[in-house]
């Protein structure tokens, strides 16, 4: 079975953030120009009190945050974190750096693309650079994908390799491969929006999307 969407106009980005938000302000960044073809139009995070709530503010984005202990039940924090995000219409949602798993009210209403810093199915989880460098592998990298209801299970859309150097320690390979996952995340997000995207089982593919069926 395979899906196609087309976003017609200036894709409609909502971005959630649970910490510094660097992801956040590539976007941001790149949507001040009107060619990138999207715009941020909302922040929502899981917690209050952060620097990518920050980087939201000082450029005029409206936030909100719905915090899980705030809510009886994880079910009930997944209705009021789709709710708050259907409020501001999407065409996408980018976890950046979200540290929650996204349940079916959302997954189920909006395509949610996710980054991990590490060449999956290599290495899921949140200790892609730790376990890459204790594997040995001499080349790495970062990952975009669809987001699904596993753990960096979802469908590829775009990969980039960063090579392992000798004395590499997780922190100084971690900040090469933000650097690295940043652009692409720009640069794959804006593709989608301004030339739409198909899914045909676990294959992403960009342009050249089936006619008729809009986000």
């Amino acid at each position: 079975m395979s899906i196609g969407v087309c976003v017609s106009k200036a894709g409609r980005l909502v971005v959630l953030v649970s910490g510094s938000g660097t992801n956040l302000q590539a976007l941001l960044d790149a949507s001040a120009d009107p060619s990138y073809g999207a715009r941020v139009v909302a922040v929502g995070a899981d917690r209050e009190g952060i620097e990518g709530l920050a980087r939201a503010s000082r450029a005029g984005v409206p936030i909100f945050v719905r915090n899980v202990r705030d809510y009886p039940s994880r079910e009930d924090w997944d209705v009021a974190i789709a709710a708050a995000i259907a409020a501001h219409q999407p065409d996408l949602v980018i976890s950046a750096g979200f540290m929650k798993i996204l349940g079916a009210p959302t997954l189920e209403s909006f395509p949610v693309v996710n980054t991990h810093p590490a060449l999956l199915p290599a290495f899921p989880g949140a200790h892609g650079v730790r376990d890459a460098l204790a594997y040995g592998v001499t080349v790495t990298g970062c990952t975009v994908m669809l987001a699904d209801d596993g753990i960096d299970t979802g469908p590829i859309i775009a990969q980039e390799p960063v090579r392992v150097l000798p004395g590499d320690d997780e922190a100084g390979l971690h900040e090469r491969i933000k650097t690295v996952e940043r652009r692409l995340l720009v640069d794959t997000v804006g593709r989608m929006v301004r030339e739409g995207w198909t899914v045909s089982g676990r294959t992403v593919r960009i342009g050249n999307h089936i006619g008729g069926e809009n986000s």
